[in-house]
């Protein structure tokens, strides 16, 4: 008997050890990738590949889509979801002047691995001169604590979170000239989440910690992709050997000489107002001479 109860305390005291390092037991991970949307093919040749000087004719119409993922898997982000974010993303780019028109590509118009030729295509169909490609990556762990000792009672599973859960999110934008192949921006969106859970309701505690990473992280994409628009206007006016910037027709004048426009109206009002000075006085020395 002091035998068999010592074996008992020996075996516990080796759960405590195992589940109390806190090493990560279980790991779940999803992503799409904007490099092997792109370049799924290392053999491609370079001109295929090989970024050229962006002519960007403004204003511009842009186009947003998700990258392809990996379909084997479950994933949380309905395209409910992409939508949303996409329409986060496009009142970005609506708020800038240099930006014309916006097009939501739906998932199904982009393949895996299409490359260039597929973005080609978008370009062919919606008439977009430049793309943000939008990606994600998240990783869940799960960890059995300490307090999972209590999962030997049926009570203990149902009541003790002793799962420990961290979700790790991100979501890129990624934003080309189709024509000249060139990376024009990017703009990341990051998120990191812990919780804990109870082994009965671990798979609904992880559904819900991977859509409030994709929420959060969207949001500080959001907000970095503000950020990085202005320094892309900046980039622009210092790196004329990469970027030539061209007003489309019908769209030269108004936005760029508005101001030039106002000052030559004034400026005309002015010179009439003197004219008709000069002539009412002109009308009153003939007055004059005549009643002399």
């Amino acid at each position: 008997m002091p035998g068999r109860i010592l074996r008992y305390i020996l075996i516990l005291c080796l759960l405590v050890a195992a589940t109390g390092c806190g090493v990560f037991h279980k790991a779940k991970h999803r992503s799409s990738s904007v490099v092997e949307y792109l370049y799924p093919d290392r053999q491609m040749r370079a001109a295929e590949i090989e970024p050229g000087v962006a002519r960007l004719s403004l204003p511009l119409k842009v186009g947003i889509a998700f990258v392809p993922g990996n379909t084997t898997r479950p994933w949380a982000l309905t395209e409910n979801d992409k939508l949303s974010l996409m329409k986060q993303v496009a009142q970005r780019f609506e708020s800038h002047k240099f930006v014309d028109a916006i097009e939501l590509i739906p998932s199904a118009y982009l393949r895996r691995r299409g490359s260039f030729a597929n973005l080609d295509q978008i370009q062919a169909m919606y008439g977009v001169d430049v793309i943000a490609l939008l990606a994600y990556d998240q990783t869940q762990f799960t960890d059995a604590g300490v307090t999972s000792l209590a999962y030997w009672t049926i009570v203990g599973a149902y009541i003790v979170p002793g799962e420990k859960n961290a979700t790790h999110t991100m979501i890129d934008a990624t934003v080309y000239d189709i024509a000249s192949r060139r990376l024009l921006f990017r703009a990341p969106g990051i998120d990191y989440i812990d919780s804990r859970a109870t082994p009965v309701n671990l798979s609904e505690q992880l559904r819900q910690d991977s859509r409030m990473g994709l929420q959060k992280a969207s949001e500080d994409l959001v907000q970095n992709l503000e950020q990085q628009l202005e320094q892309f206007k900046q980039k622009v006016k210092h790196s004329p050997d990469q970027y030539e910037i061209e007003q489309a027709q019908g769209h030269g004048g108004a936005g760029a000489f508005g101001p030039w426009l106002l000052l030559l109206g004034l400026l005309g009002l002015f010179v009439r107002y003197l004219n008709s000075r000069r002539t009412a006085a002109g009308a009153g020395c003939i007055w004059t001479s005549a009643n002399d």
